[in-house]
């Protein structure tokens, strides 16, 4: 298992004044845990984005504070974004004991595939991207997989109850829970065709231009120039 460690500092600018780091391309963070005092700390964006692409929120990041000897243990417990630019705005690390049980919610991985929806004779409707599970801080895992390869019909679905996870890890989402399932899928609808109305006394039949006969008459005499 990869050990990601990050290097951070302690921060002494708060509140409004952080917008001052994030201008600096810095973030702001704070460290806490059930037996230790909150505290604030920054990071550099780049690092911080290099580490969480892959460590996520399942695995442990060892944080070395400046001026601290001993690195310490935790897991990202929140990152709050910008909504509209996305860059990251503050985060939460939680300090955890390695040998005391966490609450973490583990990310589902969908792998293989179902000959129906190859086919387009089925859709694959995802009703839970994570579960929240609990076990040992080095225990968690990065991901959940769920083989769909064995849903052949339209209704055949996968539960909480179905999943899989190493035996030193408790599942807590409901078991009944449904994860996936296979469902029909929606038909085109046709498109409407808006009838034009009929003008009343109009029959189709062309009007005759003048000088023509009407059908059963004679045609109307002309008159020789002199």
């Amino acid at each position: 298992m990869n050990k990601f460690v990050l290097k951070v500092e302690k921060r002494v600018l708060l509140g409004s004044k952080v917008k001052k780091l994030r201008r600096q391309g810095i973030i702001p963070a704070n460290v806490f845990g059930r037996t230790v005092e909150s505290q604030a700390i920054q990071v550099p964006s780049v690092d911080f984005a290099r580490v969480y692409k892959d460590a996520g929120e399942t695995s442990l990041i060892w944080l070395k504070i400046d001026g601290e000897d001993k690195e310490r243990p935790t897991l990202v417990k929140g990152v709050t974004n910008n909504p509209i630019t996305g860059t990251k705005l503050h985060i939460d690390f939680h300090q955890v004991n390695l040998k005391e049980k966490v609450t973490a919610n583990v990310p589902v991985e969908v792998i293989g595939e179902t000959q129906m929806v190859k086919e387009g004779l089925a859709v694959l409707d995802i009703n839970l991207h994570e579960i929240e599970v609990e076990a040992l801080p080095t225990d968690i895992p990065e991901n959940v997989t769920v083989d769909i390869s064995s849903l052949m019909e339209i209704g055949d679905n996968v539960k909480v109850a179905d999943l899989k996870v190493p035996t030193e890890v408790t599942i807590l989402t409901d078991p009944e829970q449904l994860v996936l399932a296979l469902g029909a899928p929606q038909k085109e609808e046709a498109p409407l065709v808006e009838e034009v109305p009929v003008e009343e006394g109009v029959t189709g039949a062309e009007a005759p231009v003048e000088g023509e006969a009407k059908e059963g008459e004679k045609p109307p005499e002309t008159t020789k120039a002199e």
